[in-house]
């Protein structure tokens, strides 16, 4: 067994993140008398300062959580909805096939501001100004700039140049080692001073109107009307208005659970892909699972690998917010012990959606017809069950690929906080990419690309619907098992309920403390559609990092996986944070150099 650094122990409160300005921050709330809510919070709002490619203020945020008081989990809902403009006949007017990935017509209402302040309202306990001021003052004064963030601004530095001079006025300048955003510290401290009321509560309201009804709904709704180039190779303006922005709200739901080894795994719905995760777990309920020295063996991987492929093609098929999902028959355990079976020795190409109650599944036209590659070039059909080249070359997924033209594919953050009270919270932000679509100027941030997840084709489960919530790939976790409760999840687009898996099979299968299970070598299939433009697939690809032994690699290559060697240390940005009745627990991963836990 190999691990980087130790498994964090303590009493008081722990946070744990992908990056370690964001981690003290909700540390320092923590040691304030802040809840892990607060603490959040706070990490939330660092993030989109510090690792601004990977999310903003313009994007995301859904959590799954527990209380001290309820330890039922809970779902925060900062997903923002198609604004009502977004039509599929408007776009498909438009001479598109797909939502573009970048640029205003991508644009899904901003969610996270008004995410992160519900949560804060209801359930912590702190100030606005108290857990806004960490994000402030990095904005203002400058923070470590990632080595990432200069080679994705240089990955577009043409669009910036040429199309999208507001965000060539902000960004071009981040060469360096340090970097500073005072448009955006203007913005939060406007809203700050719009934050008046008689109670914390009325502060936090009010704060929430002076972004869906104030300046910030305005200067969206002005910004919008203005055509932008997309990576559809055209300028279009977008879709999104300030009354789209005023008639929607975050909200709380109850999780989608399973019961599987013991553990209640929580995540949110079927709008988002966190069900794939529970659909993994009951296929694998009861396999012959091992681990040597941490390490898991072929058929351990294997097993793993022709599970997710089952579960993600029920993801095509059935995931979405536009359609009733059959979600209590998906995670069924007779559904799982059915599907089971399509499992073999081998293995297999197809895409293989189930039929739950008897429904016949039907997966987007889109996935049948001839797709351009990134190239240019024609590729042959990808229908269900064909095998043949890769149409695009995946790239590192824990770097984004970034296109010359702002598409970005599968990274985000991440957060876990858990305190001294029992309050535990599993967080993954995303969205608002600075180089995904053009900075709104005098607000220092720009617009989420979530629509690129809706499918144009009407009468799937994801189609594109005025009022509904993209099929996101965010997927925080949460595990309870009567004493303990997990705090789980990492970014990744499409890879993060697989790398979760890996995660969580270590842990719970290989024995392995939070650490080590993160440290331990993971993989990922790429075997069925990205929910990322422009929506490709390789079938039976499998990526894996070295570090599970050639061996492995060998004999997996053996039952027909198209391997690729992504390095010893390549896949996930993994985080994690327990309590066990007081006993707390984090670990953060070492991969990429950012991520840590903090905690005491």
């Amino acid at each position: 067994m190999f691990t980087t650094r130790p498994e964090l122990t303590g009493t008081h409160g722990m946070v744990a993140s992908t990056h370690w300005l964001a981690s003290s921050a909700g540390m320092a709330v923590l040691e304030d008398d802040g809840n892990a809510f607060d603490a959040a919070v706070a990490a939330g709002f660092v993030l989109q300062v510090v690792e601004p490619h990977l999310n903003g203020p313009g994007g995301e945020v859904p959590a799954v959580f527990v209380t001290a008081a309820d330890r039922t989990p809970r779902v925060l809902c900062g997903q923002g909805v198609a604004p009502a403009g977004a039509t599929a006949e408007h776009y498909t007017g438009l001479g598109l096939d797909l939502v573009p990935g970048s640029g205003l017509l991508a644009a899904t209402i901003p969610g996270a501001w008004d995410g992160w302040l519900l949560l804060l309202r209801d359930h912590g306990t702190k100030r606005l100004a108290d857990v806004l001021k960490y994000a402030i003052g990095y904005a203002r004064s400058g923070f470590p700039l990632p080595t990432r963030v200069p080679a994705v601004i240089d990955a577009v530095r043409d669009l910036f140049t040429t199309h999208w001079p507001t965000s060539g006025e902000q960004w071009l300048g981040a060469t360096g080692d340090w970097f500073a955003n005072p448009a955006l510290a203007d913005t939060w401290e406007r809203l700050l001073a719009e934050a008046t009321g008689p109670t914390r509560e009325a502060e936090i309201d009010a704060a929430r109107r002076a972004w869906s009804q104030g300046f910030i709904a305005e200067a969206v709704d002005e910004f919008a009307r203005r055509p932008h180039l997309d990576d559809s190779g055209e300028a279009h303006a977008g879709v999104l208005t300030g009354e789209d922005m005023a008639g929607w709200s975050a909200s709380f739901e109850d999780a989608v659970t399973a019961d599987v080894g013991g553990w209640t795994i929580a995540k949110c719905g079927p709008w988002s892909q966190g069900p794939s995760l529970l659909q993994q777990l009951r296929l694998l309920d009861g396999a012959d699972l091992s681990y040597v020295d941490g390490v898991p063996t072929a058929d351990t991987v294997h097993l793993a690998l022709e599970a997710a492929k089952l579960a993600f093609a029920d993801r095509e098929a059935w995931y979405g917010d536009s359609a009733e999902v059959p979600t209590a028959t998906l995670l069924s355990p007779a559904y799982a012990a059915e599907r089971r079976t399509l499992i073999t020795d081998t293995a297999s190409p197809d895409l293989r959606p189930g039929s739950p109650d008897g429904r016949t599944p039907v997966l987007p036209r889109y996935l049948s017809t001839p797709q351009a590659s990134t190239t240019g070039d024609a590729t042959e059909p990808r229908l269900p069950g064909t095998t043949g080249e890769p149409t695009v070359a995946t790239g590192r997924p824990t770097d984004p690929a970034v296109s010359s033209t702002g598409t970005t594919r599968g990274d985000t953050v991440h957060i876990d906080v858990t305190d001294r009270w029992g309050n535990t919270i599993s967080a993954t932000p995303s969205g608002g990419w600075l180089q995904s679509s053009p900075t709104i100027p005098g607000l220092g941030f720009c617009l989420g690309s979530r629509a690129q997840m809706f499918w144009l084709e009407p009468g799937l489960p994801a189609s594109l619907v005025p009022g509904r919530r993209p099929r996101t790939t965010l997927s925080p976790s949460l595990a309870l098992n009567g004493e303990e409760t997990i705090a789980f999840g990492t970014p990744g687009g499409d890879s993060q309920d697989q790398w979760q898996l890996c995660f969580w099979l270590a842990h719970t299968v290989g024995g392995l403390d939070l650490q080590a299970a993160i440290d331990a070598p993971a993989w990922h299939s790429t075997a069925f559609p990205s929910s990322f433009y422009p929506r490709t697939s390789t079938p039976n690809e499998a990526q894996a990092e070295s570090r599970l032994g050639q061996s492995t690699l060998d004999h997996l290559a053996r039952r027909g996986h198209e391997l690729v060697d992504m390095g010893p240390w390549a896949l996930g940005r993994l985080s994690a944070v327990a309590n066990r009745e007081g006993r707390l627990r984090a670990a953060a991963n070492p991969r990429g150099m950012q991520g840590y836990a903090v905690g005491r």
